[in-house]
């Protein structure tokens, strides 16, 4: 009797090593996880010009790749803790019974995981961009800091650091891929004086594209107002570099009254 006792101690004692060995290792590998990430990067330089990945994009993978190969590490090691304990086929079939229950209790962590491994393939946003993120939580605004497996990061403009669930994350509005920028201007005009003022802003617009670098076809303009009166307001619809709207206003509403006192047209206030 004291012999056997002996021999379960001992038995136990090497189990409960193994799965220190087996959660050690799966600890290592996920600190050495963001090493690895930069050698598999590292491969990106070999690509062809058009198909390298942005600095941005190679940021985020880094992030996600990483947690991947950290989740599957715990996990191998939980199922080979488990391995220890019970046989091949009745551990298949609590995991596919584990599995089925914790999809129905955790949906919302599983989405979270999904969604995150969906970064991996679709480039949405990348770290560094600015974003809009509307979700179940509402709306979040900032710069992404980091991309995970199950989270984002995003800091705010005021300065706070903002979590979300990937998995809430239902429409992303990036800033930082934005075509152009709108740089509308308004002037009111005497409406006696339109027939005047509009040929000479649709010459204008075609020679401004010359002028201004930094705009990109000519303007449109368009009346805000369908109503006649003595005075007449005048959107003037014009698109800029992107990110350049604000340096490009006071730039338009220069030249525009430069034309127009030269022609003897005022803006009216």
């Amino acid at each position: 009797m004291p012999f056997e006792l002996s021999l379960l101690t001992t038995i136990w004692w090497g189990r409960l090593l193994l799965i220190t060995v087996f959660l050690l290792l799966a600890w290592l590998v996920s600190k050495l996880a963001p090493r690895l990430v930069n050698r598999i990067m590292r491969l990106n330089r070999f690509a062809r010009p058009r198909r390298k990945w942005r600095e941005e994009r190679l940021a985020t993978l880094r992030g996600l790749i990483g947690s991947v190969i950290g989740f599957l590490a715990f996990s191998m090691a939980i199922l080979f803790s488990l391995s220890l304990f019970v046989q091949t086929d009745t551990l298949v079939w609590m995991v596919g019974l584990f599995s089925a229950a914790f999809g129905l209790g955790a949906r919302p962590l599983i989405a979270d995981f999904l969604t995150g491994i969906g970064f991996m393939f679709e480039d949405t946003f990348d770290v560094g961009e600015k974003v809009e993120l509307l979700g179940l939580g509402g709306k979040v605004e900032g710069v992404v800091e980091e991309v995970k497996l199950r989270t984002s990061q995003v800091r705010a403009p005021s300065g706070e650091l903002i979590t979300v669930p990937n998995g809430e994350i239902r429409l992303v509005r990036n800033f930082s891929r934005g075509l152009f920028s709108l740089a509308d201007v308004r002037i009111k005009v005497n409406t006696a004086a339109l027939n005047e003022v509009v040929p000479l802003l649709e010459a204008l617009g075609e020679e401004a594209v010359t002028l201004l670098p930094n705009l990109l076809e000519p303007w449109q303009i368009i009346s805000t107002d369908a109503e006649v009166g003595q005075q007449a307001v005048l959107l003037i619809h014009a698109k800029s570099r992107y990110g350049l709207a604000a340096e490009m206003r006071p730039r338009l509403l220069a030249l525009i009254q430069e034309r127009l006192d030269a022609a003897g047209l005022a803006i009216t206030e």
